[in-house]
């Protein structure tokens, strides 16, 4: 049978002196022995009631105090003065466990023991090529140990940025000691008493020292190389769970963490908040029966925390939220889901909104984007989740409008779109992968058929109209566009109307088989003289093809051209 470790644990500690002092009593109680550095900056008098609570407690000593600060080598150096401190105390220990105040054993100590003693000359350290392996997120990798580091970042911020900046364009470079080659690594290891001691006591440690004073974060890397240096095996991986949002910081562990804690089946997890009142009564988890000596399982925990992650660098799809307001263009997804956009098809067919309801399992609105209103399907004034139908609402944020609008609908969205309409969102859809844009160009001129305008009047609404879908063409013809785009001519679409219909709606959710009937078609008596009226006044209308039927060709036109 294998013998369990007998552990040692360094205990760095700096806040919450009362969590801690819980935390030494738990490792205690579980049979290890523990060192404990107090931070020199925690109070007099919160480190004199750690010492009163732990007096009782022999197995249980105290280092002296160093004023430790983020990312320097004071952290390293009171993990050194900790370790000698134990291992002169209590020289029977075979491993050494690095943990924090707020570290929480999650099962029994003698689980963690019979671990480590069936791996007796494993050294449990995350120790990873800072040149071949881009560990760090965000910030200095090989850098780290190529600059010089002499100024506190939280404190010196601007100029810590400007020395680095000024080594950059100077090009320096330090000189590594011989024999060290730069790993990182998670600041929490376990490592076996011997690699520790060959650590403390290497006859270059006062060069090494030396170097890592003036690097960058050195608690990430001290041991994690050293331990390349000394160690016969490295199980590349901390016995701690940890996990760091994408600004560095641990992520801290509260009450409803239990389950996926108790499922990790990890040793230790790191950070409990104070507060968590039940995850300290319910780990670590009662002994029973023999040790486990299973590994840990963290998968899943960190599967749930690497989405976490993602959630809050780039949101939910399509949500757009003061405290977290994408980039143009870096958003994660434009819109929630998919809607589809038809330009042109309520000018051939008045009814086309209606029949497009019936053959399509989405919401049919009108001209959302409309200029008397925002025209949502059966034309309330206020529209799905409480949107108002304003247009002096809807166009001080229109892009807010669409977004919310698809966001609080739970089926699709699909709105009729035209020249006449606000064009403000035209390069938002058609860079949008949710979009499914269908248009039949020049279709706004048909219900100019119908107006009762003087001549002049229509020719320069028709230049206006005109412009407008050549500008909104240029934009659905480039080459960012990311919908589902198709693009007819009117002559095209009249020419064979049935089959341009099916092919718009072979990408949206169908009620049932596809229709075989059509809306009826909007007379269309007088285009081609309309047309005719609207060259021989020096307007080209560009857009609505050639070829018209030639039965709307006046009669003594169409005599004449046969």
């Amino acid at each position: 049978m294998t013998q369990a470790a007998r552990l040692g644990v360094v205990l760095l500690c700096h806040a919450q002196l009362d969590i801690a002092a819980r935390m030494a009593r738990i490792w205690v109680e579980g049979g290890a022995r523990v060192a404990v550095h107090v931070d020199a900056k925690a109070p007099r008098s919160a480190f004199a009631r750690m010492k009163a609570d732990l007096a009782d407690l022999p197995e249980v000593v105290f280092s002296r105090r160093r004023q430790c600060d983020w990312g320097r080598f004071n952290l390293v150096a009171a993990t050194q003065d900790a370790a000698e401190l134990l291992l002169e105390r209590f020289p029977d220990r075979t491993h050494v466990f690095l943990a924090s105040g707020s570290c929480l054993p999650l099962r029994p100590v003698r689980d963690l023991a019979a671990y480590l003693g069936a791996h007796h000359d494993r050294d449990h350290i995350e120790s990873v090529t800072a040149f071949d392996v881009g560990w760090t997120v965000g910030g200095l990798n090989e850098e780290r140990f190529t600059l010089f580091y002499p100024l506190d970042w939280r404190r010196h911020r601007w100029a810590f940025d400007r020395l680095v900046e000024l080594q950059r364009r100077l090009k320096v470079r330090r000189t590594l000691p011989k024999g060290v080659i730069p790993h990182l690594g998670s600041q929490w290891w376990c490592l076996t008493a011997s690699t520790l001691r060959a650590i403390l006591s290497d006859p270059k440690r006062p060069v090494f020292d030396r170097y890592f004073r003036l690097s960058w974060i050195p608690d990430e890397s001290y041991f994690q190389t050293l331990a390349r240096r000394h160690s016969l095996q490295i199980e590349s991986r901390s016995l701690t769970l940890a996990k760091f949002d994408h600004e560095g910081r641990p992520y801290q562990l509260y009450d409803d963490h239990a389950r996926m804690l108790e499922e990790s089946h990890c040793f230790v997890a790191r950070k409990v908040w104070p507060g968590a009142k039940g995850l300290l009564a319910h780990f670590p988890r009662p002994a029973a029966g023999m040790p486990d000596t299973s590994p840990p399982r963290p998968e899943r925990f960190e599967r749930v925390i690497n989405r976490t992650v993602r959630r809050r660098l780039l949101g939910r799809p399509g949500l757009y939220m003061q405290s977290r307001f994408p980039r143009k263009d870096a958003e994660n997804g434009k819109t929630s889901a998919e809607y589809a956009v038809f330009h042109g098809f309520s000018d051939i067919f008045p009814g086309f909104e209606p029949w497009l309801a019936r053959a399509i399992d989405a919401d049919v609105h009108g001209h959302l984007m409309g200029p008397e209103m925002a025209e949502f399907a059966g034309r309330p004034e206020i529209g799905p989740g409480a949107i108002s139908s304003s247009t002096l609402i809807r166009d001080r944020d229109p892009q807010g409008f669409l977004t919310s609008l698809i966001r609080v609908t739970p089926r699709m969205q699909a709105f009729q779109f035209s020249p006449r309409d606000n064009q403000a969102l035209n390069w938002f859809m058609a860079t949008d992968s949710n979009a499914t844009i269908n248009v039949v160009t020049g279709a706004w001129l048909l219900p100019l058929l119908d107006c009762d305008m003087p001549f002049d009047d229509i020719r320069r609404v028709t230049a206006i109209l005109q412009r407008a879908e050549l500008e909104n063409l240029n934009v659905l013809n480039s080459v960012w566009v990311k919908a589902r785009v198709q693009i007819h001519e009117l002559t095209d679409f009249l020419a064979r109307p049935q089959a341009v219909m099916m092919q718009a709606l072979q990408h949206l959710p169908q009620k049932g088989p596809a229709p075989t009937d059509l809306p009826a078609m909007r007379d269309m008596t007088g285009l081609s003289e309309l047309l005719r009226r609207l060259r021989n006044s020096g307007l080209q209308p560009r857009m609505s093809g050639d070829g018209l039927p030639v039965h709307d060709i006046p009669s003594s036109e169409r005599t004449a051209a046969e």
